[in-house]
C-alpha cells in the first residue's frame, strides 16, 4: 500500500557530507511524523532524527549540530543533511513514516535502508 524508498547513501571520507532522501508513495492521505534510524554492526538501532508534520525536530545527542532533518509535505519526502561525518556514523540508515492511509487507518512504514560508510 505504501512504500518508502531511501537514496543518497554511500562511501564518504571523514569530515564529508551526504544528503539522504526518503520518498513515500502509495495510498497516502497524510504523513505525520517522519524520521531516520540507524543501525551499525553489533549495535542497537538508534533514532537519529525525527520531524513532525509542522516541522518540529529532535536529534540524537551524537548528531546535534551536524545533521539536519527536513521534509517536503507536498512530495511526501524527508531529507537528512549529514555534515562533518565521522567513522562512528557508519551504519545502515532507515527512514520511517507514520502514515494515514486513504482508508482512514494509520500505521508506521519503513524503508529498506541505505548504507552510509565513513572511511578514509
Amino acid at each position: 500500500q505504501v512504500q518508502l524508498v531511501e537514496s543518497g547513501g554511500g562511501l564518504v571520507q571523514p569530515g564529508g557530507s551526504l544528503r539522504l532522501s526518503c520518498a513515500a508513495s502509495g495510498s497516502i492521505f497524510r504523513i505525520y511524523g517522519m524520521g531516520w534510524y540507524r543501525q551499525a554492526p553489533g549495535k542497537q538501532r538508534e533514532l537519529v532524527a525525527a520531524i513532525t508534520r509542522d516541522g518540529s525536530t529532535n536529534y540524537a545527542d551524537s548528531v546535534k549540530g551536524r545533521f539536519t532533518i527536513s521534509r517536503d509535505n507536498a512530495k511526501n519526502t524527508t531529507y537528512m543533511h549529514t555534515n562533518s561525518l565521522k567513522p562512528e556514523d557508519t551504519a545502515v540508515y532507515s527512514c520511517y513514516g507514520n502514515v494515514k492511509l486513504l482508508d482512514g487507518s494509520t500505521r508506521n512504514y519503513w524503508g529498506q535502508g541505505t548504507q552510509v560508510t565513513v572511511s578514509s
